[in-house]
C-alpha cells in the first residue's frame, strides 16, 4: 500500500480508546446515496470494527485486514443523515440485524417496516442515525439459532419461549459498541426511536443525554400479531406514541 494511499485511508480512520475496554475503529463517512421509496437520500455511512486481537495502530491495522477474514463475521455500521453532530434535534435509531426481516422482507416481524419507517422519519427530521448492530440476530442468538427458533415458533412457542427452549436467554444483546461510536460522533442530546425500554436503559446507564423517544409501530399483519403481542406482555415494549423523557 503506498504512501498516497496510506494517507487517504489514514483521515477516514478514527480509533476509539477507553479505558480497560478493546479498542475500536470507526472508518467513515462514505457517501451513500440510498433509493427511500421516490426519494434520492444521501446518508454519511460508517462502519466499526471491534480491535480486539487487531493492531491499534492505523498503518499495521490495514497491513493487518487481508488476514483478519473479517468476512467470516459480520461487522456494524452507522447510516447518518445531515449534520448529526450539530443539529440541536438528532433522531437515533439502534436497529438489531435482521436477516429475514431487513432483506427478505419477512412478516414474521416488524423489522423491515421499522428500519425503513426509522430512516424515513430521519430524513423528514433532518439530522439522525441508524446504528445498524450485525451481532444482534435473534435478539443477540445468531442467524443459525433464529432458524431452530422459528421452527419451534412454528410449532407453537412465542419468541421468548422459543428462545429460552434452545438455552438462550429471551434477549442477550448489548448495546456498548454502539453506544461508545454515537459518543464519538455526537455529545448533544438524541431522541430515540424505540419500542424497547432496554434500549432506553442501556443509553442512560452511559449517561446519553435523551430528550425523548418514539415508539414505532406498524405492519401488523396475521404472521406477526402473536409476536409483537408477546415484546408487550413479556418484554415491556411500549406501545405509546411519543413519551417525553
Amino acid at each position: 500500500m503506498n504512501d498516497n494511499i496510506l494517507k487517504l485511508l489514514d483521515e477516514k480512520i478514527e480509533i476509539i480508546h477507553e479505558h480497560e475496554k478493546p479498542n475500536m475503529a470507526v472508518v467513515g463517512p462514505v457517501k451513500l446515496p440510498v433509493q427511500l421509496d421516490e426519494q434520492e437520500v444521501l446518508f454519511n455511512w460508517y462502519t466499526w470494527l471491534n480491535l480486539d486481537g487487531l493492531p491499534s495502530e492505523k498503518n499495521s491495522l490495514l497491513a493487518s485486514l487481508p488476514k483478519a477474514d473479517l468476512a467470516s463475521s459480520q461487522q456494524s455500521s452507522v447510516l447518518v443523515y445531515g449534520d448529526f453532530a450539530h443539529a440541536d434535534n438528532a433522531l437515533i435509531r439502534f436497529h438489531s440485524i435482521c436477516h429475514t426481516g431487513d432483506i427478505f422482507g419477512s412478516k414474521k416481524c416488524d423489522c423491515g417496516y421499522q428500519l425503513r419507517q426509522s430512516m424515513k422519519m430521519i430524513v423528514e427530521n433532518g439530522s439522525g442515525a441508524i446504528f445498524y448492530i450485525a451481532n444482534h440476530e435473534g435478539r443477540g442468538i445468531g442467524l443459525f439459532s433464529k432458524s431452530l427458533a422459528y421452527i419451534l415458533q412454528q410449532e407453537g412457542f412465542d419468541t421468548v419461549e422459543a428462545n429460552e427452549q434452545l438455552g438462550f436467554k429471551d434477549d442477550s444483546r448489548s448495546y456498548e459498541e454502539a453506544i461508545r461510536v454515537l459518543k464519538s460522533l455526537r455529545n448533544k442530546p438524541v431522541s430515540l426511536i424505540t419500542n424497547n425500554p432496554n434500549k432506553l436503559a442501556s443509553l442512560r446507564n452511559y449517561d446519553i443525554d435523551i430528550t425523548s423517544h418514539i415508539s414505532l409501530w406498524g405492519d401488523v399483519s396475521v404472521y406477526n400479531e402473536r409476536y409483537l403481542q408477546t415484546k408487550v406482555e413479556k418484554s415491556g415494549h411500549i406501545q405509546k406514541l411519543k413519551v417525553p423523557m
